[in-house]
């Protein structure tokens, strides 16, 4: 009697471990195109048989294992072994966060879960460049450079004339992003003439630049532009005096017979001088 008590309270002392999930690699990551695999172990307390579910936690949760199979975009390029599932050839599209998911429904505790990150590394593109083909000295000028595919985000690293322009240089007439890929000068000089381009990276692949174009700093020509406006206060000038005349002759009146008098008018004074001078002794028509 003594010794049955016992055991059942040995038996009872026993700590019952009940369905438990892990993953031996939580965080992933792997080069795009290449194989993934997402790791899920489990232990049962007494099913034999549970129930295994990978799911997508995304704005919305999508299946990619379930009753057995694999569904959707998973269909043909995954495989299962136990509950560790294998992805091949992903893209950014399959980056996100994944759930497996083991049912054990003769257990104390019939639900265990564990999550796996799946991130996607994508090397360097060509970058888009924009650089202006000419400025004037004095004004600011800005150059920019993006890769907007690239995982994680490229570093960028401008060149003038094939040599690299520091990012942190004493008395450096430009300032250098190069997490946003921004070249600005500030007041930009003759000096500043030359070829740019740009180069991105980010540690995946090779770095990749794009195309060189040439930037003119050209002076601004203060004589030119005085010249130019002179020239359009005259020919401001000559409009205004010329439509003060024409109202004053009456080539605007808007009487019927105004292309009648339009005409004889115009024979009349193309007929005499249409000029006073003024002499000493007062006006005098010519």
């Amino acid at each position: 009697m003594f010794v049955s008590v016992a055991l059942l309270i040995l038996i009872q002392s026993i700590a019952v471990v009940p369905v438990t999930v892990t993953s031996r690699s939580p965080q992933v990551e792997v080069h795009e195109f290449s194989d993934a695999e997402l790791s899920c172990e489990f232990k049962t307390e007494n099913e034999m048989n549970p129930r295994i579910e990978w799911k997508k936690i995304d704005k919305d949760v999508s299946f990619v294992y379930y009753d057995g199979h694999f569904v959707g975009p998973f269909h043909d390029r995954a495989e299962i072994k136990g509950a560790t599932v294998r992805l091949r050839r992903v893209t950014q599209v399959d980056a996100g966060k994944y759930r497996c998911e083991v049912s054990a429904p003769l257990d104390s505790i019939t639900l265990g879960e564990t999550n796996v990150t799946l991130r996607v590394l994508v090397p360097p593109q060509t970058p888009l460049c924009d650089v202006p083909s000419s400025a004037l000295t004095g004004s600011q000028v800005e150059l920019r450079c993006r890769d907007q595919h690239s995982i994680p985000p490229a570093v960028y690293t401008w060149f003038k004339d094939n040599r690299a322009l520091p990012i942190r240089q004493p008395n450096a007439t430009y300032t250098v992003n190069e997490f946003t890929g921004i070249l600005t000068f500030q007041t930009v000089s003759r000096a500043d003439t030359g070829q740019y381009h740009c180069e991105a990276k980010n540690g995946v692949g090779p770095a990749k630049s794009c195309q060189g174009t040439h930037m003119h700093i050209d002076d601004l020509n203060v004589a030119a532009v005085i010249a130019g406006v002179v020239l359009l206060c005259l020919i401001m000038l000559f409009c205004v005096f010329g439509a003060c005349y024409a109202h004053r002759h009456g080539y605007f009146s808007p009487n019927i017979r105004a292309t009648v008098i339009l005409q004889r008018k115009i024979s009349n004074t193309l007929s005499r001088s249409c000029c006073d001078v003024k002499t000493t002794d007062g006006w005098q028509l010519l």
